[in-house]
């Protein structure tokens, strides 16, 4: 790390020595807390998060069922498949992000945050009781090595951090200063989300090889207790806990077990929780969750239904479009995929037509783009760019709708129009392009998604209608991960999840640097210059309004260019459980999200 703090002595001598000449008003002061916008919202001496019961007890268990499996316990690199929970529930960071605001950090391992004026750095002071599950301390040179190693040989989501990073070094021996090469303000709430490893247990391994050997040690409430490859990790929490007492923690991580159970596909999990082996269950399916969640133990009150409502952006669920390779690199292509889709058929086949349509990456929220013509900021933000976009970026873009009939006869008319305007024409009864080739693609799929499976059953009847060759592959975890990562696929479902405060996350899905790389989030392949422009302003913007007005532009850019089918929407999520689980009537904004269960929810008898 010598070369990553000291490279830029001289600079960094010159930048220090400017910072003593600002005014006094304009030193920044240690804080409990930071947001993006504003101040935090909860003050110094809060008790604890609002959506969290400080008076919680602690024991009980839960577990939860999942699809496929499993072969590493590192979520921090490229290689394997990991059960996901892990990143949220065995790792802490410097601070911990309450779901009960757009986007507001609170100290956890560290007990204060400073920034410079312009957030041009940002400045973590340790608490001098973090510790690790072994006992030993959280070390400054933990940090230091967890941000190096992390953005150097770690997954792709942390290497955006590292390239802007200037400098990172100790300022005392419970604080780190880390100074940043480029204006960005959200920079020093990203740093403050990392997850902090410990440095010894690494010395002599390699990070980025770690296997199902390598139990983590971290400093979270909870270790890993039990491994059954591939089948099921049990977490259990930590009796000798080190921050049972810091605000940010009173009353969350209460149950004493956590356990993930890995089933072959989605039915055989139902039937499980339905036989009481697990405690809880999501259901995506509107029409699933109205006729199939009346078995015995719900009759009986031992298993309870809730709707959990949320206010955050609907983000995209659907099949993505890889837009490297024919025949996919044509819009009018895409969109002929688009109107092919005979969204409303499907919902009433699948789910009695309960559930609504995403109709666009950041709808339910107040970032959603608005229809017809852009106006106002939106339309100052598009108009530099109006001949390199599609018009829809500006001129607005809905999603086709169908008479519901299973022939869907317009939208198959606009989507022979289109093909045909792409250079298809029908021969014997296929869709032959210029090349004399019939059109086709394959659709990946991960195995045990029977839902998915059901939809292109009637997605293909209908492409075939139009001669158009489609077909399902289906791999196991490890492949479809493999595949995916390197961006092998036509076609393949794919589920982004957007928050309210967008940020520098965004390029990982639709930077052009995902279009190479691999390992990114950028499936489809974007390349569009105006759309890194309006993530530029969103990181740039200095109030809600231009931060709205930049997403609302971003928002218009996506829809036009057309890379996705888009799914249902769920404007709240439906969790089936024991009814010893229990969550407070106070809700965060975000719902059933990241940081809600478990890590709020308890267990209570009676």
């Amino acid at each position: 790390m010598r070369s990553v703090f000291f490279a830029q002595r001289l600079r960094s001598v010159a930048y220090i020595l400017t910072l003593c000449t600002l005014p006094a008003q304009l030193a920044a002061n240690p804080a409990h807390g930071i947001a993006m916008y504003g101040d935090p919202a909860l003050p110094q001496d809060f008790v604890s998060l609002p959506y969290a019961n400080p008076d919680a007890p602690k024991g009980g268990k839960i577990s939860f069922g999942e699809v496929g499996g499993f072969d590493s316990l590192n979520p921090h690199i490229r290689k394997g498949s990991v059960p996901w929970q892990l990143r949220s529930l065995a790792y802490e960071s410097l601070m911990g992000r309450s779901y009960g605001e757009p986007f507001s950090l609170y100290g956890l391992l560290a007990e204060s945050i400073e920034t410079g004026p312009n957030r041009e750095w940002v400045e973590f002071a340790l608490r001098a009781e973090a510790k690790f599950s072994d006992g030993s301390p959280v070390t400054v040179e933990d940090v230091i090595w967890s941000y190096e190693t992390l953005g150097t040989v770690g997954h792709p989501r942390y290497r955006g951090l590292w390239s802007k990073i200037e400098t990172i070094e100790a300022t005392s021996p419970r604080a780190v200063r880390i100074t940043f090469n480029e204006d960005n303000r959200e920079l020093a709430l990203i740093a403050g989300l990392r997850p902090i490893l410990k440095k010894a247990q690494w010395d002599g391994k390699d990070f980025a090889a770690s296997t199902l050997d390598d139990i983590p040690i971290s400093s979270s409430p909870y270790v890993i207790a039990e491994v059954d490859a591939g089948r099921s990790v049990t977490l259990r929490r930590n009796p000798d806990y080190w921050g049972k007492d810091v605000p940010f923690r009173r009353g969350t991580m209460n149950l004493d077990e956590i356990k993930m159970e890995y089933y072959g596909d989605s039915a055989v999990l139902f039937e499980a929780f339905k036989a009481g082996a697990l405690s809880m269950r999501r259901e995506n399916n509107a029409e699933k969750w109205e006729t199939q969640y009346n078995f015995p133990t719900v009759q009986s009150g031992e298993v309870i239904k809730s709707s959990i409502p949320h206010k955050r952006p609907t983000g995209m669920t659907g099949f993505v479009m890889n837009t490297r390779k024919a025949p996919f690199d044509d819009w009018r292509v895409r969109d002929a995929m688009i109107h092919a889709f005979n969204f409303e058929f499907i919902n009433d086949t699948l789910t009695g037509g309960r559930q609504p349509r995403i109709t666009s990456y950041f709808s339910n929220s107040v970032l959603g783009l608005r229809a017809g013509f852009a106006r106002g900021k939106v339309a100052e933000l598009l108009e530099p760019y109006k001949d390199q976009l599609r018009p829809e970026a500006i001129e607005g873009y809905a999603l086709p709708v169908s008479d519901g009939s299973a022939r869907n006869r317009k939208n198959i008319r606009t989507a022979m129009k289109l093909l045909t305007d792409a250079g298809y024409s029908v021969q014997d009864g296929k869709m032959i392009g210029a090349d004399g080739k019939q059109l086709s693609f394959e659709v990946l799929l991960r195995q045990g998604g029977q839902e998915n499976q059901a939809i292109m059953d009637i997605y293909i009847n209908a492409l075939e209608r139009l001669g158009i060759d489609a077909k399902v592959s289906t791999t196991d975890d490890a492949q479809y991960t493999e595949r995916t990562a390197n961006y092998d696929f036509d076609m393949t479902y794919y589920r982004i999840g957007l928050s309210l405060s967008p940020g520098n996350e965004q390029y990982l899905y639709w930077g052009s640097e995902g279009v190479e790389s691999p390992g990114r989030r950028n499936w489809m392949g974007m390349n569009v210059p105006a759309a890194e422009t309006m993530i530029e302003q969103i990181l740039g913007a200095r109030s809600q309004e231009d931060f709205i007005a930049a997403t609302r532009a971003l928002d218009r850019i996506l829809m036009s260019e057309r890379y996705f089918i888009p799914l249902y929407q769920w404007p709240f999520s439906n969790v089936a459980h024991v009814k010893e689980l229990k969550y407070s009537e106070t809700l965060p904004i975000y719902g059933d999200w990241l940081g809600f269960l478990p890590e709020v929810w308890w267990w209570e008898e009676g």
